[in-house]
């Protein structure tokens, strides 16, 4: 369906703003797909990507400003995210031995069994939103919204 469509408009869109709008609402879209899925299990997007950024540090501790520069969504509130995990018993945190300003964060074990039956429900939905698309057209898709990236950063 075309975005004019969707959002109702019988003003034609310049190419450029049709471009960045279908951008936003589709990542709107998909964000929220991959929310309603993690919903049954009381996590969040934010969260799950949190919990796989401290998996892939294979044990060894992370500092939040590590996880915030890894996060594929951008947030200052990481540090109610790491609450809220700590709560869940997903994660640990404490503080530095050398730097005293610094936090410690850990996965717990809990956290890592919790990943394993996310991963499958985010990895099958993931799957479906782009099951429609041929190989070349997601690596074309990749390249152009790589291109857009690189102009925006």
């Amino acid at each position: 369906m075309r975005i004019e469509d969707i959002l109702k408009t019988s003003k034609s869109l310049s190419d450029s703003k049709k471009t960045v709008v279908n951008l936003v609402y589709t990542a709107n879209l998909v964000n929220y797909k991959l929310n309603d899925v993690l919903k049954s299990h009381g996590i969040s997007l934010e969260q799950f990507n949190v919990l796989r950024i401290l998996r892939g540090q294979k044990g060894v501790a992370s500092t939040l400003a590590n996880v915030q520069e890894r996060m594929v969504t951008k947030s200052s509130n990481a540090t109610r995210l790491i609450d809220k995990l700590i709560a869940k018993g997903y994660v640990t945190k404490e503080v530095n031995a050398k730097n005293k300003r610094k936090i410690n964060i850990n996965i717990t074990d809990k956290g890592l069994e919790a990943l394993k039956i996310l991963d499958v429900l985010i990895d099958n939905t993931e799957k479906d939103i782009t099951s429609q698309l041929t190989k070349e057209e997601s690596r074309e898709l990749n390249k152009l919204l790589e291109k857009i990236r690189l102009i925006a950063n």
